[in-house]
């Protein structure tokens, strides 16, 4: 006795069959303008994802030359520094950097407003991490073109064209009541006709992602996150621009209609929001934070020193027996007054860190309001290029600027020589 046939296989089997003979029928009567469309979208993801790989690629050597740099000018400080902690503490440049994860591609972070390295001495840091926001902001208002602007701000369009006049093109033509009249019109005619666009749109930024994920040996599992938020894009912009075609409108109508929601969900709205959110969570400038800082630390030079080495020692009170200064010049007392250059701009400094922290957590809010600013957002954090990766950085470079100097105080104070073995010593980085 045969196997009995599961009830709806045949029937499941008959209906994707249908489909897929839909979509190779909306192919072939594809226009010649779409698939023009649907390449030039590929490539321009395909420009996107060569130059990210090529911005990561470069960001990488530039942390290796910096690093083998800084070995050659350890090693030639050494040579005239005879073991002088000052010395080496004064000239001596100590490399932070930002490593590119696996899908920095998607929207590497910008080196002229949040550098990928930095090179830190060990005198007063604000100064020297403050000048570092000092981004040109003609180059910040271009933007980037990269991989996530093609997906967010470009692919929105393509779809917006291909599917503003799925119905109202057919009724203006006089084809839409026939069309209409077909049996099972919806599942055999107009799902594969938008099925297929959606589908194109999606596959010219997918395998540009794809290819990309091998070059740089992306986790599957985090490739697959990135493709996901791709796609969520799509449907989002799918199911508005449907939404819109299914009105009886105008094909020119509903195109200018949707124009003007991709303008405000993905410029005006989130231009506007960022603006409020700027004057509602007001921050101390970096560069008056980085001026003051400064000033600080040149008008020690003019105070007297038992005053400088009284204020450190209140800070540092295991060196109280060690403050004493007898020269016109001590390495111990002008450490000291660097170090309280940047505690005289500490409160600006952590304001300033707290605040760009709540703007990016209101931006967070808002992001669940507008999804194309949440997928954006989605994909700076797999990027490793968004706030809370930037604020994160500054936190280590603090915490490793503070353990160097503390490393350096009891050669400082104590008066002890500096070796190649004591350098080697110090407290490295942690990149993570």
């Amino acid at each position: 006795m045969g196997r009995r046939a599961r009830p709806g296989t045949g029937a499941g089997r008959a209906a994707g069959a249908a489909m897929i003979a839909g979509l190779a029928r909306e192919w072939r009567l594809l226009g010649g303008a779409a698939r023009l469309g649907l390449v030039v979208l590929a490539l321009l993801a395909g420009v996107a994802v060569a130059l990210g790989l090529a911005e990561v690629a470069r960001t990488r050597a530039d942390i290796a030359h910096v690093r083998a740099l800084e070995a050659r000018e350890t090693a030639a400080t050494a040579s005239f520094a005879h073991g002088d902690a000052g010395e080496f503490g004064y000239y001596r440049n100590f490399p932070a950097w930002r490593t590119p994860g696996d899908l920095a591609f998607l929207a590497p972070a910008r080196g002229d407003a949040v550098p990928a390295i930095l090179r830190i001495r060990i005198l007063a840091l604000e100064g020297q991490i403050n000048d570092n926001e000092a981004a040109n902001p003609e180059l910040l208002l271009a933007g980037r073109f990269d991989f996530a602007f093609v997906t967010l701000y470009l692919a929105p369009l393509l779809l917006i064209a291909l599917l503003h006049d799925l119905w109202s093109g057919e009724r203006e033509a006089g084809r839409l009541a026939a069309l209409d009249s077909l049996p099972r019109a919806r599942w055999r005619l107009w799902s594969p006709r938008a099925l297929l666009r959606v589908s194109g749109v999606a596959l010219a930024l997918l395998l540009p992602l794809g290819a990309a994920g091998l070059i740089e040996g992306t986790a599957p599992a985090r490739l697959a996150g990135a493709a996901a938020l791709v796609l969520a894009s799509l449907a989002f912009w799918a199911l508005v621009t449907l939404a819109v075609a299914r009105t009886a409108a105008a094909s020119a109508t509903q195109a200018a209609v949707l124009a003007g929601l991709w303008f405000a969900i993905t410029l005006v709205v989130p231009a506007a929001a960022h603006l409020a959110i700027n004057a509602a969570v007001p921050l101390p400038d970096a560069a008056a934070i980085a001026r003051e800082n400064r000033e600080e630390v040149h008008a020690g030079w003019d105070r007297p020193k038992a005053q400088t080495m009284a204020r450190f020692v209140a800070q540092y009170p295991a060196y109280a027996s060690q403050a004493a200064t007898g020269l016109a010049f001590e390495w111990k007392w002008y450490f000291a007054f660097q170090h309280l250059g940047d505690l005289a701009v500490a409160a600006d400094s952590a304001a300033r860190e707290a605040g760009i922290a709540r703007r990016e957590a209101l931006a967070q809010r808002l992001g669940w309001l507008l999804p194309p600013l949440k997928a954006a957002q989605a994909l700076q954090h797999l990027a490793g290029s968004d706030v809370a990766a930037d604020l994160a950085f500054r936190a280590r470079v603090r915490a490793w600027h503070r353990a160097l100097r503390e490393y350096h105080y009891p050669y400082l104070f104590g008066g002890r020589p500096m070796g190649l073995d004591d350098l080697d010593a110090a407290p490295a980085f942690a990149n993570d």
